[in-house]
């Protein structure tokens, strides 16, 4: 959650709403990060969580084009989501399809959430793969750096 957490920080200096993701690998190493950039980039889907797992599947292929790993890249299996926000419907839908078998977040998205709080996307068992969720990992700390983003917003500063 550290790593998640500092790409959500790297996400205030193009004033894009701090949320970061990271993809971790079978052997615990990075596979891919990213940060909110729907403000940076003008992309409505560019959210944390889509931009990491374009980023490990593109690495995942590479590996396999250099015979270094197995698979087509963009099956995540084995691999892990850690985020500081609980997806949304469209990021818990790329996470089904990427077939990530666990995520972890930190704040719960009342408002807005696809992994328990408004839906429950990620556990649907109409859909062709179920995810393991684990929810509220750093949950102050995550929450708190959003609360002081809209904040800030809110009163200009």
């Amino acid at each position: 959650m550290g790593l998640a957490l500092a790409e959500a920080r790297r996400a205030l200096v193009t004033e894009d709403v701090p949320i970061g993701a990271v993809v971790i690998g079978p052997d615990g190493g990075v596979l891919g990060s990213g940060r909110n950039q729907r403000e940076e980039l003008g992309d409505p889907t560019a959210h944390a969580e889509v931009v990491a797992i374009r980023e490990a599947a593109a690495r995942l292929r590479e590996l396999s084009l250099a015979g270094g790993g197995s698979g087509d890249g963009w099956r995540l299996a084995d691999c892990t989501l850690v985020v500081t926000l609980e997806p949304c419907a469209m990021c818990a839908g790329a996470i089904v399809l990427a077939r990530i078998p666990r995520v972890v977040f930190g704040a719960w998205d009342e408002k807005a959430g696809a992994a328990g709080s408004v839906f429950d996307v990620l556990r649907e068992r109409r859909l062709n793969h179920w995810v393991e969720v684990y929810g509220g990992v750093r949950e102050a700390e995550c929450g708190g750096l959003l609360r002081d983003f809209f904040v800030g917003h809110r009163t200009g500063i």
